[in-house]
């Protein structure tokens, strides 16, 4: 597995100004931070490895993502930390293709969308008038986002976003034909519960710089996190049973004292250290990894494109062949075919979801799947934090003088809002403690 942090053991005496619980995407961003800030920093994470819900395990010269995180350039945060700078971005390009079993629609960044090639025609007339004017409503949809002010999305009336739609006028068969299945590939929301908000800035952040995966899985990310940090400021392996706001008590390490204890951990356990922290709803997501015979051909594009189901035949939401996105992910001559499960049906057995997905593959693929190899699914209930209108983009990251919390539950659920929460706790840290020069948290509406 990626991401795996140094062991060098915890000292019982062993002191910090601030404790970090959590060796997360969050955790690791907001020890960044602080230590940036001339602040002694021990990061605790109970796993034996950092990286939280962004791990990849290695597996006969495959790597394979855990989740199914896609990420956005439009994040600022990603190119905010330092530390990222070395990150490589794989973009799928020229981005999504939307697949139905009339109609294909290709989706790109950049304000562009175009009608796919060499797909098989709509049978009548009424179907091609009815998929081109469905099209040309999502076209028109994703440029107004796209050249469209953050203040001003922020400032229109949330709703639930399938409702918000409506209200715009937005036929629901474009909602339900591309939107919806986009959307769902974007925030793990295949229901559009979501507030329209935060699916407008999702959306607008995909109109202007499309979508990417990290090179070499999304490990790569808290990897390149925890290994920029000066030595000995991570520990994994050390799990936190109880917290105050000058010591950390832990199950096998003893008591270690601080002057400050962060808690970056996911919402159900930060809860546990904290009793009455509020715990919101969670998408599922189950992510299947294939071994295919071959690159399979794409008749709407080139193989790197993302390809959503729009019509959800199967239990698949979207599908990618991820090693011609990002080659590291497969050895030569070697083929990865990953999909991602959302909704309830990411709740079914690994070996269900394989059967009733080997059919809708070949469909979106374009081959017979029924003879790839399933490499390993990762299943994981709690992936994307629920944000049901109302939803508060920045939820208080300060407990009291001493006790903070970050995470993705406390901003919008993505990297983005993992990372951005980590920059306001570190800064409500450093304003506690009277540090000069305390990470800059203005408000930033970014999905």
């Amino acid at each position: 597995m990626l991401g795996t942090a140094p062991t060098t053991p915890v000292h019982r005496s062993q002191t910090a100004d601030v404790i970090v619980i959590g060796g997360g995407l969050a955790g690791l961003a907001a020890a960044h931070h602080l230590t940036g800030a001339g602040l002694d920093v021990l990061v605790v994470e109970a796993s034996p490895a950092v990286g939280g819900r962004m791990a990849t395990t290695r597996l006969d010269g495959y790597r394979l993502d855990h989740g199914g995180q896609l990420l956005c350039p439009d994040w600022p945060e990603l190119s905010n930390l330092p530390a990222l700078g070395a990150l490589a971005l794989r973009p799928f390009a020229p981005g999504a293709v939307l697949r139905g079993a009339e109609r294909s629609v290709r989706v790109s960044g950049h304000r562009t969308l175009r009608p796919g090639r060499g797909v098989a025609p709509a049978r009548g007339r009424s179907r091609t008038l009815t998929g081109a004017l469905d099209a040309a409503r999502l076209r028109h949809q994703l440029s107004r986002l796209a050249g469209t002010p953050v203040e001003r999305l922020a400032a229109r009336s949330e709703l639930p976003a399938g409702r918000a739609l409506a209200a715009r006028g937005v036929p629901s068969r474009t909602v339900d034909g591309m939107l919806r299945p986009l959307v769902g590939a974007l925030l793990g929301d295949p229901d559009l519960s979501s507030s329209s908000r935060v699916v407008d800035l999702a959306l607008r952040g995909f109109a202007r710089r499309g979508l990417c995966l990290p090179a070499g899985g999304s490990a790569s990310v808290p990897e390149l996190l925890a290994g920029a940090l000066p030595e000995g400021t991570v520990r994994t392996g050390v799990r936190a049973v109880s917290v105050s706001v000058n010591a950390v008590d832990t199950a096998a390490h003893g008591r270690l004292r601080c002057r400050a204890v962060l808690i970056a951990t996911g919402a159900a356990e930060a809860a546990v250290l904290l009793p009455g922290l509020r715990v919101p709803e969670y998408h599922p997501v189950t992510v299947l990894h294939h071994a295919a015979d071959a690159a399979p051909p794409n008749p709407d594009g080139p193989l790197t494109s993302l390809i959503i189901d729009s019509e959800r035949r199967g239990p698949v939401a979207h599908s990618m062949v991820a090693s011609a996105v990002d080659p590291s992910r497969a050895l030569p001559g070697r083929t990865l075919v990953t999909s991602v499960v959302l909704g309830r049906r990411a709740h079914d057995s690994l070996a269900c979801l394989d059967r009733a997905a080997r059919p809708q593959l070949s469909a979106l693929h374009g081959v017979d799947a029924g003879h790839w190899e399933l490499l390993e699914g990762f299943r994981e209930p709690h992936a994307v934090p629920a944000m049901p209108a109302p939803h508060d983009a920045r939820r208080p990251v300060r407990v009291l003088a001493g006790l903070y919390v970050c995470g993705d539950h406390r901003d919008t659920g993505t990297a983005q809002g993992a990372l951005y929460s980590a920059r306001r706790a570190a800064g409500a840290v450093c304003r506690d403690f009277g540090v000069s020069g305390a990470p800059a948290a203005a408000l930033r509406l970014v999905a």
